[in-house]
């Protein structure tokens, strides 16, 4: 699932994939902001309710899992209550978790939210590493590890993730005089980020195209760079160590270089002017998740039907993905936790993966091996193998510990990076207001 909103106002919007075709859109990213869903429904004696935002796939304009599981369990209703604007979602959820009263049977939560439901939230929540079928194993580490409180229970199960590769734009390379398969271009920067940036980014800009940058956002680029570090904005004991850690001014300074040496465009992303920027062919690459295809293939338009496509990153990195969890209050709580193992299931992802107009990358490893995952290609994107990318990647990004206002601070440092592209501040200064913000936004 794509990020979503962490406050009211922020860049990170949820967009709707135009109509295109299954092969197109195969694992191309999550539909988010949608209306209210389909009601699923039987003559069950137990009625589970399900809270999420935005498009999970679960439902009849889905995958229709909740009806397939409804038929395996006829003594099981399942009623969605589905919110296509996730802040107010986690507002009205907050609330409910508060009172002990009024939450769902089950509640999705993004993966921006787990640091807070993992930590001051974590009591309210059921420990689903009970569950029988439930197996560290089947979880990307990091999947597992961000779902999992310092007690050691297990509040969330995963459903998507966010791996991440670098989508490059073939005929902008070919322009710049750098190769354009797959290999050849991840050869490049050879697993690292500052060759990515001071060798690979500089030789495009000396050789583009009038008009065009190498990346599309710093932003971007600052969070790949923080996301494949084994230690990010906190440590392991709960501290956060965003203003000191080594990793995260490492992440600064090269986007620093990026933004000095005139490789980013100064533009927000998921902006008017970012997604006319890949109709316009003004980017030669973009740090991509997932479901970042998605916007690649609606923003491009059917112009540039293969000018795209897909190598893997200078390191693994994760952005985006949620989580099902049981609050301890629910009244079928037996019922909601086997319900969450079995949507939690390889086969269940693998149907939402493979799902047109869904396409949800499974956090479930186990899924990987089917040839529907690893067999998957992307017409759009130059037929990218991008099953065969995105899960190597996703096993090896690192299961790095998340804190109380983990989300916040990510938002807050992208902030702070188009403070430096669009106000022009220098690096230090940028740093100083963003480490304020952040102190504002969590003590606040």
């Amino acid at each position: 699932m794509r990020p979503s909103p962490l406050r009211s106002g922020s860049r990170r919007r949820p967009r709707v994939l135009a109509a295109a075709s299954a092969a197109v859109l195969l694992a191309a990213g999550l539909l988010t902001g949608c209306g209210s869903s389909d009601t699923a429904s039987s003559g069950g004696t137990v009625t589970l309710k399900v809270g999420d935002f935005g498009t999970f796939g679960y439902n009849a304009k889905g995958a229709n899992l909740f009806a397939a599981y409804m038929k395996l369990h006829p003594d099981i209703k399942i009623v969605e209550d589905n919110n296509a604007n996730e802040q107010n979602y986690w507002n009205a959820t907050q609330a409910h978790l508060a009172a002990g009263s009024g939450a769902d049977d089950i509640q999705a939560f993004d993966v921006s939210r787990m640091g807070q439901v993992t930590t001051t939230l974590a009591s309210r929540f059921t420990d689903l590493s009970k569950v029988p079928g439930v197996a560290k194993a089947d979880w990307a580490p990091v999947k597992w590890s961000q779902g999992t409180a310092r007690s050691g229970a297990v509040v969330g199960l995963g459903t998507d993730l966010g791996p991440e590769a670098v989508c490059y734009n073939t005929k902008l390379f070919k322009a710049a005089g750098l190769p354009t398969s797959p290999a050849a271009v991840a050869k490049l920067w050879g697993g690292s980020w500052d060759t990515f940036v001071n060798t690979v980014g500089t030789a495009y800009q000396q050789h583009a195209p009038h008009g065009t940058y190498f990346l599309d956002s710093g932003e971007g680029l600052f969070n790949s760079v923080v996301g494949s570090g084994a230690t990010q904005y906190y440590d392991a004991s709960g501290k956060a160590v965003y203003a000191s850690n080594p990793s995260v001014k490492a992440a600064w300074k090269l986007a620093s270089q990026a933004v000095a040496a005139g490789e980013t465009p100064g533009i927000a992303q998921f902006s008017t002017q970012w997604a006319s920027g890949f109709a316009n062919n003004s980017f030669a690459t973009t740090i991509c998740p997932a479901w970042q295809m998605a916007n690649i293939v609606n923003d491009s338009g059917k112009k540039n039907a293969g000018v795209w496509n897909v190598a893997t990153a200078p390191q693994a990195s994760d952005w985006g993905g949620s989580y099902l969890t049981v609050p301890a209050q629910g009244h079928h709580v037996k019922q909601a936790q086997a319900l969450v193992q079995w949507l939690t299931r390889a086969q269940q992802e693998i149907t939402v993966f493979s799902t047109p107009d869904v396409g949800n990358f499974p956090s479930n490893v186990t899924a990987y091996a089917d040839p529907r995952v690893s067999g998957a290609k992307n017409a759009f994107l130059s037929g990218a193998p991008i099953g065969k990318i995105f899960s190597a990647a996703a096993r090896r990004i690192p299961a790095a510990p998340i804190g109380q206002y983990d989300g916040v601070i990510r938002n807050d440092m992208g902030n702070g990076v188009l403070l430096m592209e669009q106000k022009h501040e220098s690096a230090s200064a940028a740093w100083k207001a963003t480490l304020q913000q952040i102190t504002t936004d969590t003590t606040g």
